[in-house]
C-alpha cells in the first residue's frame, strides 16, 4: 500500500481544548456540542470531512457510470447517541443526497457504490450505523 497522502491533528484539552493540524489549516479552539463559544466540536469536524469525502466518491461513481450534469449534493448528518448497549456514547450518521439526470434506481446504485469506495465509509463500516438516502431533482 502507498501512501496518498498525510496529515496530523494535535489536541490539548479534549472537547474543552484546542486542535490544529501540522499544517496549520485548521487550528481552532474545540468545545463540546452543548456550548456555545467560538470554535467546533469532533462531531462537526468529522461530519465535513465525510460529507466532502463521500460527494466526492459519488461524484466519481457517476461519472465512471457516464452520468452527465448529476451535480450530487450531500447532507451529511453526525449524531453523538446515548449507547444502551455499552456505557458512553456512539456516532451514527444520516446521509442524505441529492442528484440530477438519472432514474431513482441508478441514484441508488451509485450512492451504494460511493458507499462502498468512500474512505470514510469503509473505515466506519460495521462501527457506525449508517443511513443512506438519495433523491433524485
Amino acid at each position: 500500500m502507498s501512501l496518498k497522502y498525510e496529515i496530523t491533528a494535535t489536541n490539548t484539552g479534549g472537547r474543552k481544548g484546542h486542535v490544529h493540524t501540522d499544517d496549520k489549516v485548521i487550528d481552532s479552539p474545540v468545545l463540546p456540542p452543548d456550548q456555545d463559544g467560538e470554535g467546533y466540536n469532533p462531531e462537526q469536524l468529522f461530519a465535513a470531512g465525510y460529507a466532502s469525502c463521500f460527494n466526492g466518491a459519488f461524484d466519481l461513481m457517476l461519472k465512471q457510470g457516464g452520468v452527465k450534469n448529476a451535480e450530487p449534493v450531500v447532507d451529511l448528518t453526525v449524531q453523538l447517541l446515548d449507547d444502551e448497549e455499552n456505557e458512553g456514547p456512539k456516532l451514527g450518521v444520516k446521509i442524505n443526497a441529492k442528484v440530477k439526470n438519472i432514474s431513482q434506481e441508478d441514484a441508488e446504485k451509485y450512492l451504494e457504490q460511493a458507499h462502498q469506495f468512500c474512505p470514510y465509509s469503509k473505515a466506519t463500516r460495521g462501527n457506525i450505523d449508517v443511513e443512506l438516502n438519495v433523491t433524485v431533482e
